[in-house]
């Protein structure tokens, strides 16, 4: 077994001690956890990109609930409408977030289950291989979230574009 000899406390003895890991063993682990630690890189970067356009519509929607008050007819119909594709739009983006950190989370037992696999000497192949299946499910689902969350804002713009070019052309066209 590996073991060093290193200093007692009582009286400078020279007492046995087991290595947990060689250098080798760590190199191992490290190399084991470089992927995984990439994707929470990228995971990292994709919810930077989602919280920043969840906190872009909830200021758009802000803004509309304290005016819309003061709007009337048409001005006020299109306000409501735009709320209510904000507010399908805040849904998808905070679920989107929510997928993507439980997904970051498992990704991060992956990395903790790599370097236990490790200390223990132990098969923890299974548990780590599910593991990383649910987290790149939970990324799916989050990224299919965070997709349809642009395609709402898309659509709503576009279906603007199509308001004001309709009021744009003469009766007769």
């Amino acid at each position: 077994a590996n073991s060093r000899l290193l200093p007692g406390r009582t009286r400078g003895l020279m007492v046995a001690m087991p290595d947990f890991f060689t250098a080798l063993d760590i190199g191992s682990a490290v190399q084991k956890a470089i992927t995984p630690v990439f994707l929470l890189t990228a995971i990292g970067g994709m919810l930077n990109v989602m919280a920043h356009r969840l906190s872009r519509v909830v200021d758009r929607a802000r803004h509309l609930e304290s005016h819309v008050g003061g709007y009337t007819g048409d001005r006020r119909r299109l306000a409501i409408d735009d709320l209510a594709v904000l507010a399908r739009r805040m849904a998808a983006a905070n679920w989107a977030i929510a997928l993507c950190t439980m997904a970051a989370l498992l990704v991060c037992l992956v990395v903790a289950l790599l370097f236990i696999e490790q200390l223990i000497g132990g098969k923890l192949d299974v548990a780590v291989a599910w593991l990383f299946i649910a987290a790149t499910m939970l990324l799916t689902g989050g990224l299919m979230l965070f997709l349809w969350e642009v395609q709402l804002a898309l659509r709503s713009v576009r279906v603007r574009a199509a308001d004001l070019l309709a009021e744009r052309r003469p009766a007769g066209e």
